[in-house]
């Protein structure tokens, strides 16, 4: 018997037919990560129901972005960065020259995808709140989204950390990539409710500390030499 906390992923919801995204949504991951996390998520389901001494939180994160606000503690992707901010910051301290937006005639505002991000400290305040809940009672193997509920453009997030770093960030439109989804973002009405957590930051938040860390510590952890 045991407790666990798992870091589960948003992608579980593959290309959700509508949103918000609720935990019993049906899951049907599209792409190799999301795969992984759907088959850890089993296992979890697996070793509960084998063990009934177990509980387990299997927390479905959905687009961590920002950094510590001290400045001192921020994303460093190794190579060409996979997720939006990190690339995007990376222009913004002159590392790269423009930034690549995958898809842009897609059923949304303004024609890019749309994802809720989540300040990376609301995320740990999250793993706060499910450690609480596994230690106050017996649960069982339970799921939570951890996200703000509020779906935001890649060009609006992009906006945002113009605004934040007072620099521009010249685009490069690209077609869409396989396996991305149209549309994304979280009900957080459960974890609301049984965790007692709700994200507190929104995007300005998330980009002027994003913008905070990067513009102290432009080669991240390491210097121009060390990095590509």
């Amino acid at each position: 018997m045991g407790e666990l906390v798992f870091s589960s992923s948003a992608t579980v919801y593959g290309w959700p037919k509508e949103v918000p995204c609720t935990e019993e949504f049906p899951l049907c991951a599209v792409n190799p990560y999301g795969r992984t996390k759907l088959f850890i998520e089993e296992i979890c389901r697996d070793i509960y129901r084998s063990d009934s001494e177990w509980s387990i939180i299997l927390l479905r994160y959905f687009n961590p972005v920002g950094a510590h606000s001290s400045g001192y503690i921020g994303e460093d992707p190794r190579g060409i960065p996979n997720n939006l901010m990190p690339f995007v910051q990376q222009v913004a301290v002159g590392r790269r020259p423009a930034l690549t937006v995958f898809g842009n005639d897609y059923k949304t505002k303004d024609g890019t995808g749309v994802r809720d991000y989540i300040h990376v400290v609301d995320l740990a305040d999250g793993h706060i709140a499910a450690l609480r809940k596994l230690f106050d009672c017996k649960l069982g193997c339970e799921v939570y989204n951890l996200g703000t509920g509020k779906g935001t453009s890649v060009l609006e997030m992009v906006a945002a950390f113009e605004k934040a770093s007072g620099k521009k960030i010249p685009l490069v439109m690209a077609g869409r990539r396989p396996g991305d989804a149209e549309i994304v973002y979280a009900s957080t009405e459960k974890a609301e409710r049984e965790l007692n957590w709700k994200a507190k930051y929104g995007i300005e938040e998330m980009c002027r500390d994003q913008w905070n860390w990067a513009s102290k510590n432009p080669y991240g952890y390491g210097s121009p030499d060390s990095t590509s």
